[in-house]
């Protein structure tokens, strides 16, 4: 586990991604049984209310899949961002919700350094939409 320093060769590489780098967290999540995914929404939701308003926050959802699969994302706007929010008391519920469950959680954090659109394909391909 860090502690939060890094290593000299990773300190500028690390302030270069940190201001420019959006980031999305990824958590799956199996209940016990169909029974607790309401339950598990329900917790989710109470996180998510207080999420949307720290800074950086650029979304937060949390949904469940037909096989009682719940899946909850955030996306943040840079890695200060998450980490000012990794470190924050509602995280810390966050962390509780996931540890009450017995199947073991899919978490990653997704370091997104650039998004384009059609302007992209439109580069590859070598032509226009408009």
């Amino acid at each position: 586990m860090s502690n939060g320093s890094f290593t000299t060769g990773g300190d500028l590489e690390h302030a270069m991604l940190s201001a420019s780098t959006m980031v999305r967290l990824n958590v799956v999540l199996k209940p016990g049984s169909p029974h607790g995914v309401d339950g598990l929404l329900d917790a989710l939701r109470f996180v998510i209310a207080g999420t949307r308003l720290e800074p950086g926050c650029q979304g937060c959802s949390t949904w469940a899949d037909p096989d009682s699969t719940v899946h909850y994302v955030e996306s943040w706007s840079s890695e200060e961002d998450v980490r000012q929010h990794v470190m924050s008391p509602l995280f810390t519920s966050l962390l509780a919700i996931v540890e009450s469950l017995q199947a073991p959680p899919h978490v990653q954090f997704d370091f997104v350094a650039a998004s384009r659109g059609l302007d992209y394909i439109a580069e590859v391909r070598g032509q226009s939409f408009e």
